[in-house]
């Protein structure tokens, strides 16, 4: 269910209220995305599917995201826009669009966002055009966002298909935040404790990864998506007979990932992490 505050641009909807502060920021890491995944032909006919990947700061989204774009054809990352500085590495039009805080607000007022969000006092928001465009070539989006954010996508779209990534242990949490060497202490101690509240939604997802080895979590990040097109392809050959179905058991590979949890291991990390 969609969170009970939201602060997220919806079609005519009136704007919610400010998000709380507390949550982190979309994205840590100044890594230039490459664009090389084009659309896959074979599904050309076919609308893509939008996926939300959300994690607390520090769970390697970005990092899955980015090798799963270069590993699947037809997959592509959105490009948010914000109004934080840009920090050193970030290229504008590749880690963000970086804008100024008027321009969000113009934009923002032209109903331009499918969500946006106030982070640490900085916007950050997903432009509907883009999005809207890609999906109609049969290409698959990938939104990097917070768990508000996801709960606000499957409210507007509800076939959208969300992955919830959680780190291995608390510890490795604390460990890949200070090993950035990008913030001071007291930030630190912050993002972790904005980390356990988000770990808290984990529940909300469709799916659920545990990023312990980055191969494997990448492997089951890529099983996602190509169940959802066997599920495509196989909905429409069930309207168009020249479509060739797959078999059942394909589409079921990534049924270990959906929540509710399926397994102890995973049972067991969680009660570490909200503990």
């Amino acid at each position: 269910m969609p969170p009970s505050t939201k602060n997220r641009a919806a079609g005519n909807s009136a704007p919610p209220a400010p998000r709380s502060e507390t949550s982190a920021p979309r994205q840590e890491t100044p890594t230039p995305r490459q664009e090389t995944s084009a659309p896959r032909p074979e599904h050309a006919a076919l609308r893509g599917t939008l996926f939300t990947v959300a994690a607390p700061s520090g769970a390697g989204k970005t990092s899955l995201v980015d090798a799963l774009v270069k590993a699947c054809p037809g997959v592509r990352v959105s490009v948010s826009h914000t109004t934080r500085p840009i920090r050193p590495g970030e290229q504008d039009g590749i880690n963000y669009h970086f804008i100024t805080e008027p321009a969000f607000e113009e934009m923002l007022a032209r109903d331009c966002f499918l969500e946006h969000a106030r982070v640490f006092s900085n916007y950050y928001g997903t432009a509907k055009a883009w999005v809207d465009e890609q999906l109609r070539e049969g290409v698959d989006v990938v939104l990097e966002i917070d768990w508000q954010g996801a709960a606000q996508i499957k409210a507007l779209h509800p076939e959208a298909v969300s992955v919830f990534i959680l780190p291995p242990s608390r510890k490795a949490l604390r460990d890949r935040l200070t090993r950035r060497g990008q913030d001071a202490p007291k930030t630190i101690a912050r993002r972790l404790a904005a980390a356990v509240e988000e770990l808290s939604h984990y529940r909300e997802a469709d799916y659920l990864i545990v990023n312990d080895n980055f191969t494997e979590a990448l492997a089951e990040l890529k099983s996602i998506v190509e169940a959802r097109r066997l599920q495509h392809r196989d909905a429409d050959a069930r309207q168009n007979p020249a479509t060739k179905a797959t078999q059942p058991e394909s589409i079921a590979k990534a049924a270990r990932l959906r929540t509710p949890i399926q397994s102890a291991r995973q049972q067991q990390l969680l009660n570490d992490l909200l503990s």
